[in-house]
This record gives C-alpha cells, structure tokens and sequence, in this order.
C-alpha cells in the first residue's frame, strides 16, 4: 500500500492511549533508530490523534498532516521537528482500522519532499484499499484472539460462516470446518483429491496453488494472489478464495503446526446476504441497504427506483452516501468492493470476539 501510494514509509501498528505505547509494530522504510526516536513522541501524536478520532463518526476518513494541522502547530512541533523532518518527510497520512477508548489500530503513510503532500486523489485510493486491510486483520483476529488453543480450534471454526481449510506446505487439507467439509462433499467449487485442496477451475487452481506456496515461504510476497482468487467460472455465481499465512505468531502455529496457510471461501451464493452483510460491515442505513442489495443482484439504477418505489433522485442520493461510507467513487468500484469486502465470517462471531 506504501508503493502504491508512493510512501517510502509505512507502518502498520496496535496503539495504547492510555500508556503511550505499541503494542504491535510493523512498519516499512523506517530503520530501528528513528522507530525508537518516533516512540518517544507517541504522548504528542496520541495527545493529537485522540480528540479527532472521538470527533469522527466514520473510521473511514484519515488524519491527514497538511489538512488537519495548520502550518504553525506543525512548526512547533517537537515531532516534526526532531523525526519528520530529517527524514524530508513532508506529509503523513493515517488510516484507522479499528478504535477503542483504550486503542486504536492504524495504517501510517508518509511522504517525503520530493513527492509532495498527499493529493485528494491518494487519499481516496488509500480509503479504497483499506477495506481489503480490515479485512485481513478480521481474518488474522479470528485466530489470533488468545482463548483460541487447539482443543477449541475445531469449534471455533465450525462457527465460521465460511469454509475454512488448513492447508499443509504440500497442499494437504490438515483440517476443515463444516463449511468446507459441505463444498468438498458437492465438488463444488473445490474438491479434495488424494487429500490435497483443489479448485475445479484450472486457472483458479493454479492461482489458488501458487498462493499456498507462497505463503509457506515468503508471506510478504503474498500480495495480490492471496487478495482474490475466484474460484468460479465468468457465467455461474462468483465465489472467492482468500489465503491467510500461518507460519507467523505464536498462536497461529499452534493451531495446527503443520498449517502453512487458511484457506476461507465465501460459503453463502444468496447475494441478498452478502449485501447484508456488507451493509453491516460500512453501517449503511437500511434504505441504503436496499439500494445495495439490488445494485449487487445487477439492477440498474432506474430498476432500483422502480423497484423500491422511489424517486431516481431518491437513488442517487443513496448511492452518493454509500460512495461517501464505503470510499469508492463510482459504481463499477462498489460492486467489486461489495464483492471482496464482505467479512468471510459470520457478524455474530465478530461481535464474540470484540
């Protein structure tokens, strides 16, 4: 997401307000010294971050330096002045995942002076990926909560909506839940054959393969593969796969050692629920949840107004809110979105582990 937005740094991070603290930290482009000098001015950027973020009633929108802080606050700055600056970072950028009152997760984005502020344009493109990082942190946190030992993995993930599978390094299935055991038992739309995890299309196998290697080798590399695979033909109902690591953490390996990676598929052809669930997930109102349902069953916009009974106006005006909750700015980009965004687990088991 650094690259694309050209950032020569990132970091990925678990914040404690009330201790001024990391509790997680990944990061990119930033050595250790300036990690630590950057640590030492956590009580200024959360003393800044904190008010805003209870001002906000959507997630959605970032922290932008050059919007949100008037030039003379940034020129009193201790943390400018002693770690952005002699990095030549101009302009800094942070996306929320979740918040709490005791703290709150981010993805942070700075640009060096060379590349000037960050533009409208990247911002929303930032707004527009980061969907596909909660995403991954919702999977992630579905495994990673720490009741979760292996006695109760099985349990844990039978209460998954979606088919879930641990696969080996060979592509062996190590585990499914009961969502998957149904979709290997109809051959639809993967299969088990000799015990090993295949897709029944060749090319979603062949991308679906290549994930798992991956992901038993180099993580970092997962990228796009990982993201979307779908696993079904262009004319029957689209069905996607998505890979999750599980060499890295504590916890994760312990699930299952020999599980090299989670393979979760959208369990659910009802694109009613899908819509649902997706509404639930940007907290579109229910009239917004109507239009959503019809714009994903492929209705166009005057079908949804005769449809629903309102105005054509009516319609754009839902619309015009669901771009604004859900970041995209047209209607081919909410489709997709509404496709990949939705959470590959049930909101009931969301709301258990919160």
């Amino acid at each position: 997401m650094a690259q694309a937005l050209e950032c020569e740094h990132g970091i990925l991070s678990l914040n404690d307000i009330e201790r001024d603290r990391i509790l997680i930290n990944r990061s990119t482009g930033w050595e250790p010294y300036w990690l630590e000098q950057r640590n030492k001015h956590l009580p200024e950027i959360h003393a800044k971050l904190t008010p805003w973020l209870l001002r906000q009633t959507s997630l959605d929108q970032p922290f932008v330096g050059s919007i949100e802080i008037p030039a003379s606050q940034a020129e009193n700055s201790a943390y400018v002045r002693e770690c952005l600056q002699p990095l030549g970072i101009i302009d800094i950028a942070h996306y929320f995942l979740v918040s709490t009152p005791a703290h709150f997760s981010e993805l942070v984005l700075a640009k060096q002076n060379r590349r000037g502020i960050f533009t409208k344009h990247e911002i929303e493109d930032g707004m527009l990926l980061l969907p596909h990082l909660r995403r991954a942190v919702t999977i992630s946190n579905v495994l990673d909560v720490r009741t979760v030992e292996r006695d109760r993995m099985a349990e844990t993930l039978d209460a998954l909506r979606n088919a879930v599978m641990l696969i080996s390094e060979r592509g062996a299935i190590l585990h499914a839940n009961r969502s998957a055991e149904d979709m290997l038992l109809n051959r639809h739309p993967i299969v088990s054959n000799g015990g090993s995890l295949i897709a029944t299309s060749r090319s979603a196998n062949n991308e679906l393969q290549k994930a798992i290697k991956l992901a038993s080798r180099d993580e970092s590399k997962l990228g796009r593969t990982g993201v979307s695979i779908r696993l079904t033909e262009t004319n029957l109902h689209p069905m996607f796969a998505h890979v999750l690591p599980m060499t890295g953490g504590d916890v994760r390996t312990r699930l299952h050692p020999a599980a090299v990676a989670a393979v979760f598929i959208d369990a659910n052809s009802d694109d009613k629920h899908a819509a649902v669930t997706f509404a639930a997930a940007f907290k579109l109102t229910p009239a917004e949840t109507k239009v959503t349902n019809c714009l994903v069953a492929g209705r166009t916009l005057a079908d949804t107004a005769e449809e629903l009974g309102i105005a054509m106006t009516t319609v754009k005006t839902h619309l015009n809110n669901i771009f604004q909750k859900t970041g995209v700015r047209r209607q081919s980009e909410l489709m997709r979105l509404a496709t990949l965004a939705v959470p590959p687990i049930q909101m009931h088991s969301l709301q258990q582990t919160d």
